[in-house]
C-alpha cells in the first residue's frame, strides 16, 4: 500500500460517472483483488497498467496524456468495465491490442484473479481489419456451391501423428469416399520425417481428385501449414499450386502477428483459413483467471479466419453449453446483444465465421450438435470415424447417415434400420459422451 504522504496514483483511473464514447474500446474484466486490496484499488491498477499509469506519481504525466487514460466506470459484483480511448491503440494490430489490455495485468500481485471476458471493438477499429475472406457464405456457396446447406463433415485421421504419408493418405481417401467433405491435418502434424509436408500434399491432392471423380461430390483438404511465418506462406503457395482451397493454422501457437500476415497472403492466393485453437485452454479454461475463448474467437474473426473450432458441449473437451453458444453467436451474427459476461458488438463489414464442432464426436452425438448449432457448421470427427468397427469408410458413412437422419427429422434408431453403418456405430458407441 502507498504511504499516507503520497497520493494514490491509481485512483485517477476510476470514474464511475464516466460515459463511454462511441470510439472507446470497452473491456469486460472479472476481477478478484488480493488480500488487503480494495476492489476500487484493484480496478485502478488494472486500468492504469493497461493504459498509461504506473505505481509512482509521475512528473512526466502531462494533462494531454492524462486525458487518454483508461477508466474503470462500471462495477457489477466481480465484473468490471474499463473504457480505453481508441488513440491508445494502433489500428490493424492485434499484438499491440493484446499487449495493452492483456499484457502485464495478469501478473500483478494486487490481484488474486483476473479474467478478460470480452472486448467491445469500436467501429473505427473494426474498419481497420479485413475479416474473413470467405466466411459462411463463401465456404458453403463459393467453395462447396451448396444451394441447400447441410453441415459439412470433416475428418482428422487418427492416430494424429505417426502414420506414414501413404497410410495417412489412404485413411483420407477412404474417408472422402465414405462421405467426408473436408479432410483435416491435426494440430501437431506439420512436416515430420515420417510424413513430410511436401510428400503429403502431393499424395493427398491426388486422392482428393480421385474421390471427387468417384463420388461426384466436392472434396477439400485442410492442410496444416503451421510453422515459422515465411515457411507458412511457402506452404500455402504449394497448397494453391496443387489445387487446394484451404489452409489450416494453429492460430495461437503461430501467434497473432503471423496470422495477420498469413491472412493477407491467403487473400492473394484465394485460400480459406481453418483456425485450430490448440493451446487456448492454457489460459481460457480457468473461469477466474486468464482470457476467455470468446475473446480468442472475436480476435480471429476480426483478423479474418473463415472457420474456427468452438467446442461441442458433449465431446471430450471441456466447454459449457453457454460458452459454446456465446461463441457461436459472436462469430456468426452481425449484431450481438449484451448479457452478464458478453458485451454488445456490431461487426459492420466483417463477415461471419463458420463454427467447427469437434472433439470426441461420433454418430450418436450428431443430433445434439445440430440442435445446438444448426446446419451451417462443420462437424468434425476423428476417432468417431476411424474407430468404427468396420473401418474408416464405414465410419464416414455412419457420420453422414447420422447427419442425413437428423436433417430429415428421423431418429437415429429408425434410420439405422436401413443403414447398416450407422447401426454398427450405434451398437458400438451408443450415445456415450467421451471423457
Amino acid at each position: 500500500m502507498l504511504s499516507g504522504e503520497m497520493q494514490d496514483p491509481y485512483a485517477d483511473f476510476i470514474d464511475l460517472n464516466y460515459k463511454p464514447q462511441e470510439s472507446d474500446m470497452i473491456c469486460l474484466f472479472r476481477i478478484e483483488p488480493a488480500k488487503g486490496i480494495s476492489m476500487k484499488e484493484a480496478i485502478g491498477r488494472v486500468a492504469s497498467e493497461s493504459s498509461n499509469g504506473t505505481w509512482a506519481e509521475l512528473t512526466t504525466l502531462k494533462e494531454h496524456i492524462r486525458k487518454i487514460r483508461a477508466r474503470g466506470y462500471q462495477i457489477q459484483g466481480n465484473y468490471v468495465k474499463i473504457a480505453y480511448p481508441l488513440v491508445l491503440f494502433e489500428k490493424g494490430s492485434i499484438p499491440q491490442l493484446i499487449s495493452s489490455v492483456a499484457g502485464n495485468v495478469f501478473g500483478m500481485k494486487a490481484l488474486k484473479n483476473l479474467r478478460l471476458e470480452d472486448i467491445e471493438f469500436p467501429k473505427e477499429y473494426i474498419k481497420s481489419f479485413k475479416g474473413p475472406q470467405f466466411g459462411i457464405d463463401g465456404v458453403f456457396g463459393k467453395i462447396f456451391k451448396m444451394k441447400e446447406r447441410r453441415p459439412l463433415l470433416a475428418h482428422v485421421p487418427k492416430p494424429k501423428v505417426g502414420m506414414t504419408t501413404q497410410e495417412h493418405a489412404e485413411v483420407a481417401k477412404n474417408a472422402w469416399l465414405g462421405g467426408v467433405d473436408l479432410l483435416k491435418d491435426d494440430e501437431n502434424l506439420t512436416s515430420q520425417s515420417f510424413n513430410t509436408f511436401e510428400n503429403r500434399m502431393k499424395l493427398m491432392f491426388k486422392y482428393r481428385d480421385y474421390a471427387e471423380k468417384v463420388t461426384g461430390e466436392k472434396k477439400s483438404y485442410l492442410a496444416n501449414i503451421t510453422a515459422e511465418t515465411n515457411e507458412m506462406i511457402r506452404r500455402a503457395k504449394l497448397v494453391k499450386e496443387l489445387g487446394g482451397e484451404y489452409v489450416m493454422v494453429d492460430i495461437l501457437t503461430a501467434g497473432w502477428a503471423a496470422l495477420q500476415t498469413v491472412r493477407d497472403a491467403c487473400e492473394d492466393l484465394g485460400l480459406a483459413i481453418h483456425a485450430h485453437r490448440a493451446f487456448h485452454a492454457a489460459f481460457t479454461r480457468n473461469p477466474k483467471h486468464g482470457m476467455s475463448m470468446l475473446v480468442v474467437a472475436k480476435l480471429a474473426r476480426l483478423i479474418g479466419v473463415d472457420q474456427i473450432h468452438i467446442g461441442t458441449v458433449v465431446g471430450k473437451l471441456e466447454a459449457s453449453r453457454k460458452e459454446v453458444t456465446d461463441i457461436d453467436n459472436e462469430i456468426t451474427l452481425t449484431n450481438v446483444k449484451q448479457h452478464t459476461d458478453v458485451l454488445t458488438e456490431n461487426w459492420y463489414n466483417i463477415k461471419p465465421v463458420v463454427p467447427v464442432s469437434s472433439g470426441g464426436l461420433h454418430p450418436g452425438l450428431v443430433p445434439y450438435v445440430l440442435k445446438l448449432l444448426g446446419n451451417q457448421i462443420v462437424i468434425q470427427a476423428g476417432g468417431g470415424i476411424d474407430g468404427h468397427p468396420k473401418g474408416v469408410k464405414a465410419g464416414a458413412m455412419a457420420m453422414r447417415q447420422a447427419i442425413d437422419a437428423t436433417l430429415e427429422g428421423e431418429s437415429l434408431e429408425d434410420y439405422a434400420k436401413n443403414h447398416k453403418e450407422l447401426k454398427e456405430a450405434l451398437d458400438y458407441w451408443g450415445y456415450m459422451k467421451p471423457v
